[in-house]
């Protein structure tokens, strides 16, 4: 096995636990990882509302995929559909307030886990992996 291989298969595994033991954690919260991400791109737009197809990009989802994702957490209060204000065909969805509670108490539990995942290496180390990742 290649150096690059080994890299890569480990940069894969890494990603497949720690997405394992985010949604464990987030459970308790009820949501999964993915919906933390719905919840949090939309709590970055100027006005907590994005067209569909964007929020898909923004979570690296298809279309259809970030649909199945919104269906229930519409249902449950966090997100909502609104008309797009200029495009009949394009709908937004929009970040309700409870939406940005479950956000704001699921965020704790995201960087708790984040820094239990990453404890193990220095600063150094740390802001090396930065680095890397915002290449």
């Amino acid at each position: 096995m290649s150096n690059s291989d080994f890299i890569f298969m480990s940069m894969v595994q890494f990603s497949t636990d720690a997405l394992k033991r985010m949604d464990a954690n987030l459970s308790i919260h009820g949501i999964s990882y993915t919906e933390y991400q719905v919840l949090f791109q939309l709590s970055q737009s100027p006005t907590s509302t994005m067209p569909r197809i964007e929020l898909a990009r923004s979570v690296g989802r298809t279309a259809s995929g970030v649909t199945r994702i919104l269906a229930p957490m519409e249902k449950l209060g966090m997100v909502r559909k609104e008309s797009h204000p200029r495009d009949a065909r394009k709908s937004l969805v929009a970040l309700t307030d409870a939406g940005k509670t479950l956000l704001e108490d699921s965020t704790t539990t995201v960087e708790h886990v984040a820094d239990s995942m990453l404890e193990g290496l220095s600063k150094t180390q740390q802001d090396a992996l930065e680095r890397l990742f915002a290449r």
